[in-house]
Formats: structure tokens, sequence, C-alpha cells
């Protein structure tokens, strides 16, 4: 990434015409070829280029006599253009960032599923594992659990909780409870927040809701009121 601290002014043509008066600015080079205009102020650029498109040095025209370098950036599909005039040069840096990981969400499905498979209390006492991500013919059931007064329970688990996830959760239902050494099958709608809908459809169909707090079930104090 190359980053410019620079005095510029930026036109933009295309779609419309816009204009970024003289003005100090930030001036972000990406590896993709986005060419982006902050200002010290919020987090969105002013005005920017996506790729695929190149940056070109050119002349400066002839009434540009303060002009130190002069940008062309043109979009390869549309031809929209950015026509880069800089005036003085602060700062001019390029730094390899490498490959970033991404964004690494917290309280996804997946770790609410995880917590729950360690802490199956939170559905029951005295239950048991089977096995995460149990197979079946239309997909795997988030967790199964051993009852141990017989049979076994199916729970989905979703951060926030809708009608499709009870229907989803039905459709297993009926698959397992063909099964001979699982049956009788009983069905768990775990989710942070379970639409009203969703739990009205899902009495209906015998299944039980839990609302899980993802703070209390890492260990960290949600400040939710107790009345213990």
């Amino acid at each position: 990434m190359r980053l410019i601290v620079a005095r510029c002014s930026v036109d933009y043509t295309g779609r419309l015409n816009t204009h970024l008066p003289l003005a100090t600015r930030l001036i972000m080079i990406k590896a993709d070829g986005t060419v982006a205009f902050h200002r010290d102020m919020q987090h969105a650029p002013l005005n920017w280029m996506s790729p695929p498109c190149t940056l070109t040095v050119v002349e400066p025209e002839e009434n540009d006599v303060d002009v130190v370098e002069m940008w062309r950036v043109t979009h390869a599909k549309t031809g929209d253009a950015l026509t880069v005039r800089l005036y003085e040069v602060l700062h001019d840096s390029s730094h390899e960032l490498g490959t970033d990981p991404g964004l690494i969400k917290d309280g996804v499905e997946a770790d609410l599923q995880r917590l729950l498979a360690e802490q199956v209390g939170v559905i029951g006492e005295n239950l048991t594992l089977v096995r995460r991500e149990f197979p079946t013919a239309i997909g795997p059931v988030d967790l199964l659990l051993r009852n141990p007064d017989g049979g076994t329970i199916a729970v989905e688990v979703k951060r926030r909780g809708d009608i499709d996830g009870v229907e989803q959760l039905t459709r297993y239902l009926e698959l397992l409870g063909r099964d001979p050494h699982l049956a009788p099958v009983t069905g768990v709608f775990a989710a942070q927040e379970i639409k009203p809908q969703a739990k009205v459809l899902a009495t209906d169909r015998g299944i039980r809701c839990v609302t899980l707090d993802y703070d209390e079930m890492k260990g960290v104090e949600s400040g939710a009121p107790r009345l213990f």
C-alpha cells in the first residue's frame, strides 16, 4: 500500500462531474489498484476509484504552474476518470501489508455451537453430547444430545432465530425420528434472540426454545438483570 499526504485537488468525470478543491489529504493507493482520498474526519473517503483501474502520471497542463505532479486514474470498464493535481507532497511511503486473514466475528453461530457443545447443561440436566454437526441426508444437525430418560435431542443453533430456522429444525426432526436408534427425537431451538413468530411456530410444533446468553457462556459478565 502506498500512502501519500499531499496538497491536492481532484476532478472526477463520468456519470457526473465532481471537484475536490485544493486541500491537504491522505491518498491511499492499494495493491488491487484502488485509489482513495481521505480527509482528517469521517471514515469514508471523499472520492475514490475502484479496480480495475490504471494510474498514469501525465504532464501538467500549461496553466497548472504550481502543480508538481499530475495523475490520470482511469477505470478500465467504464472509462470514468480522476484527474489528480499534486501541489505539495508532505509524505510518500509504501508498505507491504501481506495477506490479511479478514474480519473474525465474535459470537457467530459456530462460536455459539462450540460453547453450547461444551455446556449442554444450558439445554437441560444430565444431557450428554452425541456429536456436533450430526450428519443427515438433508444437512448436518448442529448438536445431537442424548437424553438419559431415553431418546435424543436435536438442537438448532442460531444467532437470531426466525421462522426459517424453526422450519429447518422441523425437517431434521422428521428425518431423525425415523431412525429407531435415535427415536424418540425432540427439538430445541437455541439462539441469542428469537423472534416472537418463531417462538409461536416452535411451540406449535412441540419444539422448545432456549435463549442463549453468549457473554455468560463465554464466562463474561453480561450485565443482564437477574432474579438471583
